[in-house]
């Protein structure tokens, strides 16, 4: 079993685990709820995700719950600090449409060419800022990364294969997925997927942990390795079942 699910399944056990306890316990439930509870936020089952908040077994479960809720995951990104609007839905098609609908320019301290994307791809953007990428970029490049730089989130197409279009319509075409290509860091100096991932050099060091550390907050995430097509840049979507390659 890859390393990501072994911690996900690990994450829900201890999860139910906790669950159990709060309920064998009288009182237990409405301590939550009072005020001066001293129960931190990020353990507390009843507050909403906080993306800066140190991980825990609730993460992944409030993450869940924030994505659930377009009213909560806009929210959370606001209270979160990320630079966005909120737009009124976009739907050309039945198969091509985007909702809920923002505007993305910053998460966390990187900054990003404004992006019209879905709020949920947004949210998993902001958790992989926070607690992958800049955690990856301080490891290997003792420095944090200023800028996102990417390709698209939404496009209204089909997938494409090495072989052509294979006649499924894209997670893009939902907005499900941004494809990132780059980093800028706080030196000014640039990451780029292309010329950087395939070097022996920190640079390629720190693009792999940032990939791998991106399959902890997208259930799908396609990089160089995957194919030809992905030489460029990271493929990020929201929907999915664990696929990391």
């Amino acid at each position: 079993m890859p390393e990501n699910q072994r911690k996900h399944r690990s994450a829900s056990r201890w999860t139910v685990f906790i669950f159990v306890v709060m309920l064998a316990v009288p009182g237990s439930i409405a301590a939550l709820f009072h005020p001066k509870t001293p129960l931190p936020e990020e353990w507390n089952p009843v507050k909403p995700l906080i993306i800066a908040a140190p991980i825990t077994p609730l993460t992944q479960w409030k993450l869940r719950n924030a994505l659930s809720d377009d009213a909560v995951c806009f929210q959370v990104l606001r209270d979160g600090g990320a630079k966005l609007d909120l737009l009124p839905p976009l739907a050309e098609s039945d198969q091509c449409h985007i909702r809920p609908r923002v505007t993305l320019s910053g998460v966390g301290d990187a900054r990003l060419k404004p992006v019209e994307t879905r709020c949920q791809t947004a949210l998993r953007l902001a958790m992989w800022e926070q607690h992958g990428l800049q955690v990856a970029a301080l490891r290997h490049l003792g420095q944090s990364v200023t800028e996102i730089r990417h390709y698209s989130s939404y496009n209204c197409r089909r997938i494409r294969t090495p072989g052509g279009d294979d006649g499924r319509m894209s997670e893009h075409a939902t907005a499900d997925a941004i494809d990132v290509s780059g980093f800028v860091m706080q030196d000014d100096s640039s990451v780029d997927l292309q010329q950087d991932w395939p070097s022996n050099t920190p640079k390629s060091a720190f693009l792999r942990d940032a990939f791998q550390s991106a399959c902890m907050w997208f259930p799908i995430a396609l990089g160089p390795d995957f194919n030809s097509l992905h030489a460029d840049h990271f493929h990020l979507q929201t929907r999915g079942w664990g696929y990391c390659r």
